[in-house]
């Protein structure tokens, strides 16, 4: 999901690190020091999992992992995925260095979108719940990726409405990965660490604890 160098014209460069720069201030605001290993873990399975890329026609998919980096960070994943773009740039060229804000808008705005969904949990007592909100926070953040994707590219150019379709419905598989992924990540720590995750965990209550549910 990565924009190359190149691709986007210089309005849409100049507005994506408008605003990428204007939410890195607000969210980093927001980090704690005791934050700080949270942000380097998940910057760090951001960085890994993004790295695989498997072309298809046009563009190429990977797993993302943007919406679970935002339900383990909070407003936190925004600087933790600018910070994995930044050195994938560097390090290994994906992306590219003036498309660092557009990359960073495209997969820190749905990441910061998942936190929300994710926190809609707590308006239910079963504890299954956070599993599921999970899922759909995972899969929902990366459809958000998507459509940012879509409208940078079609912003830039009608030409580029091709390219965009190919890689939408290149990410539908990885929708339903992510998901799962994220039910079980965060079905897992609610059981055993519950802290790691950005949105405090209720107590479960004697009924539904009982249930096993």
């Amino acid at each position: 999901m990565h924009i190359a160098d190149g691709v986007l014209s210089a309005p849409v460069l100049i507005g994506s690190f408008v605003v990428s720069a204007t939410i890195t201030g607000i969210t980093l605001k927001k980090i704690k020091p005791e934050d700080m290993p949270r942000v380097a873990l998940m910057t760090s399975a951001f960085f890994i999992a993004s790295l695989i890329h498997i072309p298809i026609g046009p563009t190429s998919v990977h797993l993302i992992l943007n919406g679970l980096v935002g339900i383990i960070l909070g407003p936190a994943a925004f600087v933790a995925i600018l910070v994995g773009l930044v050195l994938q740039a560097l390090l290994f060229e994906h992306g590219g260095i003036t498309t660092i804000g557009a990359n960073t808008v495209m997969m820190g705005l749905p990441a910061l979108l998942a936190y929300y969904i994710f926190r809609m949990h707590r308006l239910f007592n079963f504890r299954a719940s956070a599993g599921i909100f999970g899922a759909l926070a995972g899969a929902l953040a990366v459809f958000g990726g998507v459509v940012i994707l879509a409208l940078l590219l079609v912003t830039t150019g009608s030409e580029f409405i091709g390219v965009a379709k190919v890689a939408a419905l290149a990410h539908l598989p990885i929708m339903v990965i992510e998901a799962i992924i994220a039910a079980f990540v965060v079905s897992f720590l609610r059981k055993v660490k519950p802290e790691m995750l950005a949105v405090k965990q209720k107590p479960a209550s004697p009924a539904t604890d009982g249930l096993g549910v």
